[in-house]
């Protein structure tokens, strides 16, 4: 639980309430920059900074008609976050990327900390402002740079969703005192993430947004439908499933999995059924490559690692044992590319006579 932080300038000296508000922000959200009103008592901020879990919630008015996180600033050390906008009259400019956003009461906004932006409000930046660390939403960071200074998928009911409970979040001020109250923090987060994807991809089957215990499945379900491809990456996979690396490394080690190991035993099993199958000419490079192998050498020793002999003296003792590898891919390719002989999967057949020798 954190204690509400007020922001009130009408305590504070006039010539020192510029000071006292870019103190208050930059250290509770993050520096900026603040342009105020040439006139007298041209600075004045009324509201509120406090925080729910991940989430910290910054609600009131100042004069400021303009904000600025410059290049220097978004190169600080502070953890990267987003803010999500919601307007609550009128209607403001975020600009980032290249790209201008027009926020009004009902849409929802986007920026990053981790890039230059600049807020617009020629009566005052207002609103409320959610900042969620990068490292909470655990999404790719160009699904979160896509969906910056953009209106985020105004009209669908999962927006309208999200506004209504962030509106209701930021309004009751005894709600960050009550008590388990963090406890709200990650389906909060998960509510936002569900905003991010659905802007990202209208289409999306929710996979970002699976609960804890499944997304371990869809992660090494996809793996097995594209293992025999050398391209397969952690990033890939990741973007696949809506989320950032640091998450999908995360969610594999919470079971005890390594991604690379675990792809690496499947694909050397695999070389190894198809060599047990394969007849004595097949070209050890076209099984590994085959497979997702693009380095020979690497594949030999961990082949060799693996199974205590070399791919090719594993052949040469097992070859043509099998009348064809067990189908590991989706489809059977496999045994043309491994030359493998007959039928049905792991049957051995008879041979009349010592195996032949290369």
């Amino acid at each position: 639980m954190v204690m509400p932080i007020s922001l009130n300038t009408t305590i504070v000296d006039e010539r020192d309430r510029r000071e006292f508000v870019h103190e208050a922000l930059g250290t509770n959200l993050v520096p900026i920059e603040l342009h105020w009103p040439e006139r007298p008592q041209g600075v004045e901020a009324h509201g509120v900074i406090t925080g729910i879990g991940d989430i910290t919630i910054c609600s009131g008015r100042t004069t400021a008609w303009r904000v600025d996180r410059t290049t220097k600033l978004a190169r600080d050390s502070l953890e990267p976050s987003v803010f999500i906008n919601v307007q609550h009259r009128a209607s403001s400019l975020i600009v980032q990327h290249g790209r201008e956003a027009v926020g009004r009461p009902g849409n929802l906004v986007m920026y990053d900390s981790a890039s230059p932006y600049t807020l617009l409000n020629e009566t005052g930046v207002t609103g409320d402002f959610f900042r969620i660390p990068h490292a909470a939403l655990a999404l790719p960071h160009k699904m979160i740079r896509d969906a910056c200074a953009v209106n985020l998928s105004p009209g669908h009911p999962v927006t309208s969703l999200t506004h209504d409970y962030l509106r209701r979040l930021a309004a009751d001020p005894a709600l960050p005192l009550a008590p388990n109250v963090d406890l709200i923090s990650h389906p909060s987060v998960e509510l936002i993430r569900a905003l991010i994807v659905t802007h990202a991809n209208p289409g999306a089957d929710g996979v970002a947004t699976a609960p804890p215990g499944t997304i371990q499945l869809h992660i090494l379900e996809y793996v097995n439908t594209h293992l025999f491809e050398p391209d397969l990456s952690a990033e890939r996979i990741a973007a696949a499933n809506y989320i950032s690396v640091r998450y999908l490394y995360k969610a594999l080690s919470n079971s005890g999995i390594s991604l690379a190991d675990w792809i690496r035993t499947r694909r050397l099993e695999a070389c190894r059924r198809l060599l047990a199958g394969a007849s004595h000419t097949t070209k050890i490079s076209t099984v590994a490559r085959h497979c997702g192998f693009s380095d020979m050498s690497s594949f030999s020793r961990s082949f060799r690692a693996a199974y205590g002999m070399t791919p090719r003296e594993w052949r040469d003792r097992e070859g043509a044992s099998f009348t064809e590898a067990p189908d590991d891919r989706p489809n059977s390719a496999a045994a043309g590319a491994a030359e493998s002989a007959p039928s049905r999967a792991g049957t051995r057949v008879k041979r009349s006579g010592p195996a032949h020798r290369e």
